[in-house]
């Protein structure tokens, strides 16, 4: 395992991809770095997951007024990690009037927004470079209501009507976190997933609902995509591949649940347990973008949650480093 915590050693700049995937719909992705989706309308805009700083946002905004000029009124959180939110002023400057997010999101911002923001830019600090650009929070300005079965509300669905392009916005159950938020344009097929898929890269599940993660990911499913924007990777088109990046996200989830819950069994400690983990994990995914990354994190949530923990611990800059020293010791 990596000794340099976290993402602090990856300072190598990605190459960015911004593709069209269908009449309406954009992918912006780059080699396993955090994916935004663009949805352009004859009236508007749409932009899902807004990337780490508004510095960084002004790339993508570059690209989107390369292929057209109408306003950006819409950015979507589909969940609430630092990473994908803290670029959204750069998008209000630019005009944008509504941030979307669920009730399960705004509530998480508002439990562990501050921690999760300090940690993450701990954490990755390529992604956060120019920082200061940061204004503080990305706080959502229309809430869909409900939206999260744990506690027993009935999700709820927003339509947007971008002019030629209708995108619904809904919460297909708890995954990647117990908020996370789709954008599906039904008419093109096309989905954009935020973390709930991810392909060829690390799935980062510090904050997940695992037991719950491949029924939400079997929803998504039937859907019958043609198009998939996922949180980290390439873009897939086409069902077969659409169906790829499911299978890779459910067979990731489903083999770390399962040392889990094996490991919390065996009341082993969290080095034996990430030993017990790689056993299992290691030949499958050991390879792909931010595994040494994620995996640390994932094996104290696959842990706490066999253990009974079923809302997620808050992540803090000083709860990262006494689990990496932990591992290390």
């Amino acid at each position: 395992m990596s000794k340099a915590f976290a993402s602090q050693s990856d300072l190598t700049d990605k190459k960015i991809t911004f593709e069209q995937l269908s009449a309406h719909c954009w992918a912006y992705t780059a080699e396993g770095d955090p994916n935004s989706g663009v949805i352009i309308g004859e009236k508007f805009i749409m932009v899902s997951d807004a990337t780490a700083t508004p510095a960084m946002a002004q790339d993508l905004i570059a690209r989107i007024r390369a292929v057209s000029d109408k306003p950006i009124k819409y950015v979507l959180l589909t969940h609430y990690h630092a990473v994908r939110v803290l670029g959204a002023s750069a998008y209000v400057a630019e005009g944008a009037t509504e941030v979307i997010a669920s009730q399960g999101t705004y509530e998480l911002i508002v439990e562990r927004g501050a921690e999760d923001m300090q940690s993450e830019m701990e954490r990755f600090p390529r992604l956060f470079r120019n920082a200061e650009s940061v204004p503080g929070l990305t706080w959502p300005t229309l809430v869909i209501a409900g939206g999260n079965p744990v506690k027993g509300e009935v999700p709820g669905k927003l339509v947007i009507d971008l002019g030629g392009v209708r995108v619904q916005i809904w919460h297909p159950g708890p995954g990647h976190t117990r908020g996370d938020t789709i954008a599906w344009v039904a008419e093109e097929k096309v989905l954009f997933s935020g973390d709930l898929v991810e392909y060829n890269a690390g799935v980062y599940t510090g904050d997940a609902q695992l037991e719950e993660w491949p029924a939400t990911l079997e929803t998504l499913r039937a859907l019958g995509a043609q198009a998939i924007v996922p949180g980290r990777g390439e873009a897939m088109k086409g069902a077969a591949d659409v169906n790829k990046a499911i299978d890779y996200t459910v067979q990731w989830v489903q083999t770390l649940y399962r040392c889990g819950k094996e490991a919390a069994a065996a009341k082993m400690d969290l080095k034996s347990a990430m030993a017990h983990t790689r056993q299992s994990m290691d030949p499958i995914f050991g390879q792909v973008f931010i595994y040494e990354h994620c995996l640390p994190f994932d094996v104290s949530r696959a842990y706490d949650e066999a253990s009974g923990i079923k809302n997620p611990r808050i992540w803090t800059a000083q709860r990262d480093k006494e689990m990496w020293a932990a591992l290390q010791a």
